[in-house]
């Protein structure tokens, strides 16, 4: 059975796109830690970011970088933050978190979104891509 994840990719639940190549996709967190919280996967499902080869990893980094500059092109912040936990879902992903704080990067403090805001908010990073 695939990742959470690979059901997004394949269509069978829905998320928030921010940006998608033939390689990778990029959407909102529906948990976030703050506005713009923005998860960066590849399609094919691999578990650990550092299972990937190293071209794949170059390109999901590359990838990454396009969408964090949207991202601060259209979310208020500081600078974009990037990490990489890989523990609660087992599908590689790179969090790019809009910082104002330390704590936005905490994974404790989250926000709360209405559909309609995450709806304007995807739209507003993947114009400024």
């Amino acid at each position: 059975m695939g990742s959470i994840f690979s059901k997004i990719v394949a269509g069978e639940i829905p998320c928030y796109k921010v940006a998608e190549t033939d390689e990778f996709l990029a959407f909102l967190d529906v948990n976030p830690n703050a506005v713009g919280h923005t998860l960066c996967i590849p399609k094919k499902e691999t578990d650990k970011i550092f299972d990937l080869d190293k071209e794949t990893y170059a390109r999901l980094m590359e990838f990454s970088r396009i969408v964090a500059v949207a991202i601060e092109k259209a979310v208020p912040c500081k600078r974009v933050g990037l990490t990489v936990i890989g523990l609660e879902v087992p599908h590689a992903h790179v969090h790019l978190i809009p910082l104002n704080s330390m704590q936005d990067a905490q994974f404790q403090n989250k926000v709360s979104l209405s559909q309609e805001e995450f709806e304007a908010v995807a739209k507003s990073i993947n114009q400024a891509l």
